[in-house]
């Protein structure tokens, strides 16, 4: 064959070829691109013939392995081995005596449990047709208690008027709408609550959350990232921590309620981040402590916010539906415009009976959270009857401010029984702040050289006391401190307290004759502390063998009333189990 048939072979063949693709519908319309692309481009026709036969030779190509084989293959054996020796490390820790105890005791509570909210015991005695718990509470045994307990300050959960609403709301929207807001979760009671909070706080936009817990936690990550600078108050609540946690941002702590180390601080990040790449930049704090209970200077931190530009998240959990003229929080006590605000988060949760949380804003700062926030787009919407009692709980609030009066008066009537009349503890809580804390007096804690632990168990004793004589209190929980956390933030410690919550369920005479019970027994508890005398520490650890108490080889000391008691056969031995308890115990040396 020469070359000439050669050629007429390749001319016959490629016309086949023409001729076949001509038949297949859209050839005609590829093959004039290709000419218009040559003709306009020809770089670019080839840029994308390099890159079909690149697309032709990656779907041919043969699979292969990525990663490196060059690792250690164990048999079934060795892989059983391992697998008998892992030991899982628990998701909780174990709680220690103290902890079970304290557990045992809330567990013989009905109606008061300390655990709820009064929204979820609203939403409960709906369901259920139990009557509410309020300001008279009967326990287990069948004691009937002064609750002093609950956040249910105005004591619209008895309200039949508000029950009442929430019924309607049930029968015509059912229990929940079992969506996520923005889809089908949002109903019309939801965006009317909404509309009612903005309106109060006099702002532009408002969003509801279905947990007042998990707001703040969710709206601090929904505008902080990594690499933004946070200032936050050192003794910040958890929900605040928590989503600090989340945010993954660089955190800078100032002294509680101090407004010049909060400027120190903004200075130091104002100086540091001079020469580097512009970040965003926010100040959390809350308006009324939930761990001491004081009120923050709002127009000294607007000042600092606006000199240093930094934006405000201000968490008004515990001040909305307390402080104010009409409970609208420490804007309206303090006479600050919300507007001034950059990010306005709340709760209805507590007094106002209705389980929402929300963040006020502007509509851009709205707007934001409905997609990047986690528990507004990844929870069930909130369900219509608590979107209701909280509109309803709320006008009640705005038209009937004599009810802030009344609990203003039981406060005072609260301090005046506790505060200047004990000799062993003092209130940190604000004037108007419904919520009483009580700690021990920083005198008796240094002559006595109390730890957190002690002075813990010291509450716990005040509170089963209080209960013994008619008068349900509760105390303020040690904060965990989450894995990871820097040293700063390890540093602080919330100080043990009595917590007092005063109701205007009870007269003013109900609620002298509660304080009194408290004050006798804060003074019972801490006279038998001094009167028992100082445990020394165990010298050794002891032991059950075989049903019996051992010791290892040694003596076990405590020092009682000046006298040292040793061991020998049977010994006396005080053993602190939050009150000081008198046991023998057989020792073997």
């Amino acid at each position: 064959m020469d070359l000439q048939d050669i050629q007429s072979y390749m001319v016959s063949y490629m016309n086949e070829i023409t001729s076949t693709f001509q038949k297949v519908p859209g050839s005609a319309m590829l093959i004039r691109y290709i000419q218009s692309s040559y003709q306009d481009d020809p770089v670019r026709s080839v840029i994308e013939l390099v890159l079909v036969i690149f697309f032709i030779r990656y779907l041919l190509a043969p699979s292969y392995v990525t990663h490196n084989n060059n690792f250690v293959q164990l048999t079934e054996e060795e892989i059983d081995d391992l697998v008998d020796e892992w030991q899982p490390e628990p998701l909780v820790s174990k709680m220690t005596p103290f902890e079970e105890a304290d557990s045992e005791k809330n567990s013989h509570y009905r109606g008061v449990s300390l655990s709820l909210c009064p929204s979820v015991k609203l939403l409960f005695s709906v369901l259920t047709k139990r009557r509410p718990s309020g300001p008279k509470s009967k326990l287990l045994n069948g004691r009937t208690v002064t609750n002093l307990a609950s956040y249910n300050f105005y004591n619209f959960v008895g309200n039949e008027h508000v029950k009442e609403s929430a019924i309607q709301t049930l029968r015509t929207y059912g229990v929940g709408p079992c969506g996520p807001p923005q889809f089908y979760g949002t109903q019309d009671v939801h965006m009317k609550t909404e509309a009612d909070i903005a309106s109060c706080l006099g702002t532009e936009g408002c969003i509801v959350y279905a947990h007042a817990f998990s707001t703040i936690s969710s709206v601090i990550p929904a505008f902080c990232k990594r690499g933004d600078i946070i200032v936050a108050d050192r003794a910040s609540n958890y929900s605040i921590r928590k989503g600090l946690q989340i945010s993954r941002s660089t955190v800078k702590y100032f002294e509680h309620n101090n407004m010049e180390d909060l400027e120190r601080v903004l200075q130091k990040v104002v100086k540091e981040q001079a020469k580097r790449p512009l970040t965003r930049r926010f100040i959390v704090t809350e308006g009324l402590s939930e761990t001491v209970g004081d009120c923050v200077d709002l127009p000294k931190l607007i000042e600092l916010k606006r000199r240093y530009k930094f934006r405000l998240m201000l968490d008004e959990t515990w001040s909305f539906g307390v402080l104010g003229r009409t409970g609208r929080g420490l804007t309206e006590a303090q006479n600050v415009d919300a507007s001034q605000i950059d990010m306005l988060i709340g709760s209805l949760a507590g007094p106002l009976c209705a389980g929402v949380g929300f963040c006020a804003g502007s509509n851009d700062v709205v707007e934001h959270q409905r997609i990047t926030a986690a528990s507004y787009t990844f929870s069930a919407a909130l369900p219509a009857m608590l979107a209701t009692t909280a509109s309803e709980t709320l006008n009640m609030l705005q038209t009937n401010p004599e009810v802030l009066v009344q609990c203003r008066e039981n406060i005072k009537a609260m301090r005046a029984q506790l505060d200047p009349r004990s000799d062993w503890v003092h209130c940190t809580s604000a004037i108007d702040n419904p919520i009483m804390l009580l700690v021990l007096k920083q005198d008796i804690v240094n002559s006595r050289r109390l730890s957190t632990e002690e002075q813990e168990r010291i509450m716990q004793e005040c509170v089963d006391e209080s209960l013994a004589n008619g008068v349900l209190i509760t105390r303020l929980k040690s904060m965990p401190v989450y894995s990871g956390s820097n040293g700063k933030d390890e540093e602080w410690k919330l100080q043990p307290a009595l917590k007092v919550c005063i109701t205007t369920g009870l007269t003013k005479k109900e609620i002298e004759k509660a304080g009194v019970v408290i004050r006798h027994a804060i003074t019972k508890v801490m006279t038998r502390k001094t009167s028992l005398g100082k445990v020394a520490p165990l010298i050794y650890t002891c032991m059950i063998d075989d049903g019996r108490w051992m010791m290892n080889k040694g003596i076990l000391a405590l020092e009682l009333e000046g006298r040292l008691w040793k061991g020998g056969d049977r010994m006396a031995v005080m053993y602190n189990t939050g009150g000081y308890v008198l046991i023998w115990v057989r020792v073997r040396i």
